[in-house]
């Protein structure tokens, strides 16, 4: 037991009865010469001495384990606790290292360290009992003084805490709220940052644009800078060019009005010289109907494309004796060098030339037009009661077809001369009607081929074309000069489009074949008939004639167009009878020309169909179709010469068929 310390162990009981907290006198007193300890005195326990044992064995202290060395050492560093509430561990004894009696000696009420202790008494002595019961009693009624203010703070302490408790739940509540609403203010704020981040996008875009359009803004300015100094420059030019301006107006109007009157005067002019073009044609009608020739016009078509041009000098047509205003009616054929040998050396000999002359000539570059205005009066004529046959001879390839039927397509400016003619028969008859004549027409179209009519309108009326059909040209009846065609269909026309039907039916049925000079030639005679009728009831007249409308086949010879392998014998009978209906109307031409008593109309059946129209009554036109082609020189040539003789053929007077 060190000195200066002194633990009071109670009785077990006793302590553990006892609800007071064990008091520590931890005050330190001070020394001095009143309380000073008396000097250490031995003490032989004597037997009424009371002395308290531990009935239960101590806890050792965890330095009791430790060595020695180690203890000192850790004993030196601990600090000092003093106070009578602090005891001391229970320790071993250094000589014997056997456990102390648990039995505690009360800690020194000073707070002096034992180096101190030493110098003077701080505690009474060991065997001074009721000493120390006294100051154990003093230092109890201190402890319990201490204990009540211990209380009263303690109390006091509570309030607080439950003050402070109440003020934290407070306070943890509020925080809890401001938890939320930092949590919302945090997601305002990351929703604020998204937004701030899109408008600084925003902003950086805008004031890129803004860039952009301040830079156009510039350019705008500085174009309308120039603009301006153009527009300036431009009035300036304004009122220079408003100044000529109005002296070219006046100008304008000054040549305007001559202009005016230079039209009229041309209007004049052109009425007048039409008039007299009218009235050389109706002379020039009289001249040849006095004459009583057969009127022939010559056409000469263009190249087409693909075909060689034509060599220079091939066909030539001389002015009239009026100069080149005057119409062609004179054509000249040059026969090429080299088409024809010297008797001597059999070098080539000089061209030949061959000069023709005819009532119209007409140039490769005529119009359709041009063509129909020249035979206008002859195709009116039938509404006067005169037979009309106006037909087309030629080679194959000639253009025959194409100026009396027009060309595919049906466009207006290229309409032959049927369609022309009817067209122009209804126009003048619908005219004719305010002076009291009304006029029926009646359409057939036939052809002949190989010397048997076919009918060209056989679907008309639900009527099927038959091979079995017999066609025979008849008197129309007893007494009566008019022919018809038994079995063919006889359309009653009303009006130029009935007309125009009937003849789109008609080329589609007519009879075509192939021939080395032209893949699409046409092996057939074509008639179109228009049969007339006109009734006068003021002056009670009648007047029937009919129009024809001629196509004839091609008039090559036999070894131009046709082959004579075995294949060819059909071409060759073709060709046979084409050519003996051809020679047929020349025979009947001429013999109508030298007036002979018999004029052989039944050696052909186009003859004989032409009959009321090849007499010496009626009003004939030729025109022969010939070919620019070099390589078609000869057939140009027989084409000429034939239609030369028939130009020179008198057939006679015509005359009206009027009652």
């Amino acid at each position: 037991m060190e000195k200066g310390n002194i633990e009071l162990k109670m009785p077990p009981d006793k302590a553990s009865s006892s609800r007071l907290p064990v008091l520590r006198l931890g005050a330190k007193r001070k020394l001095d010469k009143e309380n000073a300890p008396e000097p250490e005195k031995k003490r032989i326990r004597g037997p009424g001495t009371a002395v308290t044992i531990a009935v239960s064995r101590p806890r050792v202290s965890t330095v009791a384990t430790m060595p020695r060395a180690k203890k000192q050492e850790a004993a030196q560093k601990a600090p000092l606790k003093t106070g009578p509430w602090h005891t001391t561990a229970a320790t071993t004894d250094v000589k014997s290292r056997k456990p102390v009696s648990a039995v505690s000696a009360p800690k020194p009420v000073s707070g002096v360290s034992p180096t101190t202790a030493k110098k003077g008494p701080s505690k009474r002595p060991a065997w001074d009992v009721k000493g120390q019961l006294c100051d154990l009693r003093k230092e109890f009624s201190a402890c319990q003084v201490q204990t009540e203010v211990l209380t009263k703070e303690n109390r006091e302490l509570k309030s607080q805490f439950g003050q402070a408790e109440q003020q934290a739940k407070t306070l943890e509540a509020e925080n809890k709220v401001l938890i939320g609403e930092l949590t919302e203010a945090r997601a305002q704020a990351k929703q604020d940052q998204l937004e701030l981040g899109k408008l600084s996008a925003r902003v950086q875009e805008l004031e890129e644009r803004l860039h952009t359009q301040e830079s156009l803004v510039q350019s705008m300015q500085d174009e309308q800078l120039h603009l301006q100094e153009e527009r300036r420059n431009l009035a300036a030019r304004l009122e220079v060019q408003e100044a000529q301006l109005q002296e070219s107006m006046a100008a304008l109007a000054k040549s305007q009005a001559e202009i005016t009157a230079q039209a009229v005067l041309l209007a004049e002019r052109t009425e007048h010289l039409h008039g007299l073009e009218m009235e050389r044609r109706y002379l020039h009608n009289q001249l040849q109907e006095l004459k009583g020739n057969i009127r022939v016009f010559c056409r000469v078509r263009p190249a087409l494309p693909g075909e060689p041009t034509p060599p220079p000098g091939l066909i030539l047509f001389p002015p009239g004796p009026n100069g080149a205003s005057e119409p062609s009616t004179r054509l000249s054929l040059t026969r090429p060098p080299e088409d024809r040998c010297s008797i001597i050396g059999g070098l080539p000999g000089p061209p030949v030339r061959y000069d023709f002359s005819f009532d119209r000539v007409f140039l490769p570059g005529s119009k359709q037009n041009e063509v129909f205005e020249e035979v206008s009066l002859l195709v009116q004529s039938a509404l006067d009661g005169y037979p009309v046959c106006i037909f087309a001879y030629g080679q194959t390839g000639s253009g025959k077809t194409f100026t009396m039927e027009g060309g595919p397509g049906g466009d207006p400016q290229v309409e032959g001369l049927i369609p022309r003619a009817v067209r122009h028969l209804f126009s003048v008859a619908r005219k004719l009607e305010a002076q009291g004549w009304s006029y029926t027409f009646v359409a057939s179209y036939v052809e002949i081929y190989n010397e048997t009519i076919r009918d060209l309108l056989a679907c008309v009326g639900g009527a099927q074309k038959c091979q079995g059909v017999e066609y025979e040209i008849r008197l129309a009846g007893p007494g009566s000069k008019e022919l018809i065609v038994t079995n063919a269909q006889y359309v009653p026309v009303s009006c130029e489009e009935e007309v125009e039907s009937l003849l789109h039916l008609a080329r589609q049925n007519r009879a075509v074949a192939r021939t080395t000079q032209n893949e699409q030639s046409s092996r057939s005679h074509s008639v179109f008939q228009l049969q007339i009728s006109g009734k006068h009831m003021g002056q009670n007249l009648h007047c029937v004639a009919p129009l024809n409308l001629v196509d004839l086949a091609g008039s090559e010879r036999l070894d131009s167009g046709l082959s004579t392998g075995p294949g060819d014998r059909e071409r060759l009978k073709e060709t046979q009878a084409i050519n003996s209906s051809l020679s047929t109307l020349g025979l009947v031409i001429m013999a109508l020309s030298n007036k002979e008593p018999h004029v052989p109309y039944r050696n052909s059946k186009l003859t004989y169909l032409l009959q009321n129209s090849l007499r010496g009554s009626a009003k004939m036109l030729m025109f022969v179709n010939i070919s620019p082609l070099e390589e078609n020189f000869s057939e140009s040539l027989n084409s000429l010469r034939f239609a030369s003789k028939v130009n020179q053929c008198v057939i006679g007077t015509a005359r009206a068929n009027k009652k």
